[in-house]
């Protein structure tokens, strides 16, 4: 389970997240650590007896009711009713960004509800991205779990790190791509991407300068058709919510 003790304090906390090991007893939760806490009596600014829209990772959303109220913890009386927001139909196959953009990014995907992720290498990905402590399976965690705050959500999405391009298109991209769309943007085609379309897809964005000429002819191999953006570059933290939003 993450640390919800993430540093990123100054993001907006829509949602109260809180795991299985929050609880003391039965639909009674305790808030101990610095960063909810902090949130809770700063931004939320609640007294006993206020209500706070809570969420159980990976569960359901409902509301919690401060029942205690101390300098080292409060006490939350919960009930969960609501299912988290359907998520989007997208597997995203991106290349690993430059660590200042990875945090954003895995934000952003968590905050717009795309459940299955895979960073992956590609050509212009430097060796040293794959080195970053933001990378570790916690690190990871703690900023979808910044997003799923932001965005009312508790499920996880899934990430999966591909350290090797090649063998990853060919061996397992196609079994992933399954019945979905195959889509990669790429600024050197034709073909606009098309717009609030209502079927499931995979969705391929490459790394600061774009696959490779080589890179994208696998991928047409995989089954994935070339679609560019318009005229304007966009930068990866860009590109996600921009080709997201203009999808769905």
């Amino acid at each position: 389970m993450a640390n919800l003790n993430s540093p990123q304090g100054s993001i907006s906390m829509n949602l109260v997240l809180f795991s299985q090991t929050d609880f003391i007893g039965t639909n009674l939760i305790a808030i101990r650590d610095s960063r909810r806490l902090q949130h809770i009596k700063e931004v939320h600014q609640v007294k006993v007896d206020d209500n706070l829209k809570v969420g159980l990772i990976n569960g359901k959303i409902g509301s919690g009711k401060v029942v205690l109220f101390t300098e080292a913890e409060i006490q939350l009386e919960v009930s969960l009713t609501q299912n988290s927001p359907k998520p989007l139909p997208v597997t995203l196959v991106l290349a690993l960004p430059r660590p200042k953009m990875l945090k954003r990014t895995l934000q952003t995907i968590a905050t717009l509800g795309v459940k299955k992720i895979y960073l992956i290498n590609s050509y212009r990905v430097e060796k040293s991205y794959w080195q970053t402590p933001l990378l570790d399976e916690e690190a990871i965690a703690e900023h979808l779990l910044i997003g799923l705050e932001q965005g009312c959500d508790t499920q996880l999405p899934e990430v999966h790190l591909i350290k090797r391009f090649k063998p990853f298109v060919e061996d397992d991209l196609r079994e992933i791509v399954g019945n979905t769309r195959a889509l990669v943007a790429h600024p050197y085609t034709d073909l606009a991407c098309p717009a609030q379309i209502d079927y499931a897809i995979t969705l391929a964005i490459g790394p600061e300068g774009g696959f490779i000429p080589y890179e994208i002819d696998l991928l047409q191999k995989c089954g994935f058709t070339a679609v560019n953006l318009g005229e304007r570059i966009m930068r990866v933290e860009t590109v996600v919510p921009y080709l997201l939003g203009r999808l769905y």
